[in-house]
């Protein structure tokens, strides 16, 4: 499996072009994460929203498993140089759902410790809002009935 598949690497520069875009215009772009990198081994993790112009420099929330990721910029060519032990690499998540923007990845990955936490909190807010609000009665002197 490719890492960065065209579709991929389209949907990658394009928001690095909308961003660029609305830097010049002095306004703040917050994609939504296209990528994301996993170590089949280990903790390290990627989510990448942008690609620059170079086919290399990817943009977003690196988190190599020390409990502090951080926003920047990573190298694709440096990542897929990585060898792991059994002779595994550096894999892309096929089944990536990215869930909400980055400042949202970036804040709550920030505050549990890692990419994989903030994953798993960000699907239970994301079940929590599919699920239809529970029915609830009103409780003695609400109103309803006998009021």
């Amino acid at each position: 499996m490719s890492l960065l598949p065209h579709s991929l690497a389209f949907a990658l520069h394009a928001n690095g072009l909308t961003g660029r875009i609305h830097a010049a215009q002095g306004g703040r772009f917050d994609p939504w994460p296209v990528l994301k990198l996993i170590n089949p081994v280990g903790a390290a993790t990627w989510i990448a929203t942008e690609l620059a112009e170079d086919g290399d420099t990817l943009f977003g929330l690196a988190d190599l498993g020390f409990g502090c990721p951080e926003l920047g910029c990573f190298s694709l060519r440096e990542i897929k140089t990585v060898r792991l032990p059994f002779g595994l690499a550096i894999e892309r998540d096929a089944d990536f759902d990215p869930l909400a923007p980055l400042s949202v990845w970036t804040e709550t990955a920030q505050r549990l410790g890692s990419i994989a936490r903030a994953e798993a909190a960000l699907r239970r807010g994301k079940s929590d809002r599919l699920l239809p609000e529970p029915d609830r009665r009103p409780e003695p002197g609400e109103g309803g009935e006998g009021s």
